[in-house]
């Protein structure tokens, strides 16, 4: 695993895109900073950049450098949750232009998976999490479903995890809103 997160990080640093398991499908990463990166993360998923992508932190005290407030409720919610819990901000921060949404959120995971918590403490900055497949079809579970389009559309893949079968559901996403309202986006 540690050459594969030093591999990794070379490539991030450098501005390049990394197909990778998360805690929950197979993922496409870059610096969540880099613009140019995260474009080319678009281009490769042939998506519209209309259309945001979520970032992965890994641990709380992370949050308050992307978000200009942390709305209470997000801490309760990040307490309560069992699985893997996406929650979409307002009033996102130092992160690339085109990766917020036209409304000023963005998506956040603080992720508990090995391999992404090591990646990206050793990287230290978040890293775009988007599903490894072409806008519109179903997200790669394992690496096995990943299209060779995708594969070879990257800079780096990391050996880890490319023989585990086991099938991760897709995280929770709830969108906070002014006032401590929320609204759930998938369950």
């Amino acid at each position: 695993m540690q050459e594969d997160i030093k591999k990794s990080v070379e490539v991030l640093r450098n501005g390049g895109v990394i197909l990778y398991p998360t805690d929950t499908v197979w993922g496409l990463g870059c610096d969540a900073g880099n613009e140019e990166a995260v474009a080319r993360i678009y281009n490769i998923k042939k998506r519209s950049d209309s259309k945001s992508m979520l970032v992965l932190i890994d641990h709380e005290g992370r949050l308050e450098s992307y978000v200009r407030e942390v709305p209470e409720i997000a801490w309760e919610l990040l307490d309560a949750s069992d699985r893997p819990l996406t929650i979409i901000y307002p009033g996102a921060k130092n992160l690339a232009k085109n990766l917020i949404a036209e409304d000023g959120s963005i998506g956040i995971r603080i992720t508990d998976d090995a391999f992404c918590s090591r990646l990206i403490n050793s990287f230290g900055r978040p890293i775009v999490s988007t599903s490894a497949n072409i806008s519109g079809e179903k997200a790669a579970a394992i690496f096995d479903e990943i299209s060779e389009e995708i594969k070879e559309a990257v800079d780096f893949i990391p050996q880890w995890r490319r023989d585990d079968y086991e099938k991760r559901p897709p995280s929770s996403i709830i969108k906070l809103g002014e006032g401590g309202l929320f609204k759930i986006i998938r369950p």
